[in-house]
């Protein structure tokens, strides 16, 4: 069952990783991300991982059930590279914007 459940949170925060969420959430943060040009390729793998945590926390604000996750995911190597795989998106998206860093 907590597999099921952990697969289901990866699952919905991969498909709405693009989605807005309210306007009360966005006049809190600042704007973490102004450009997808980075300095170097290790800026770029940074600000995706900050991607991934952003929208990770946007779409679930509750801290508790982040906690919950991470304790399913921390044991099981698949959610792991699950996780790996959504970083992995993003930074060759920034990789692309930066034209590979040439």
């Amino acid at each position: 069952m907590n597999k099921l459940l952990s697969s289901l949170i990866i699952i919905a925060v991969m498909s709405f990783s693009g989605v807005s969420m309210a306007d009360d959430h966005k006049k809190k943060s600042a704007d973490y991300m102004p450009s997808l040009i980075t300095a170097t390729p290790l800026e770029g793998h940074q600000l995706a991982i900050l991607i991934v945590r952003k929208t990770v926390g946007t779409i679930q604000r509750d801290g508790k059930v982040k906690h919950a996750v991470r304790d399913i995911y921390a044991d099981d190597p698949m959610m792991l590279m699950r996780a790996v795989e959504l970083v992995n998106q993003e930074f060759a998206i920034i990789a692309i914007a930066n034209n590979y860093w040439r």
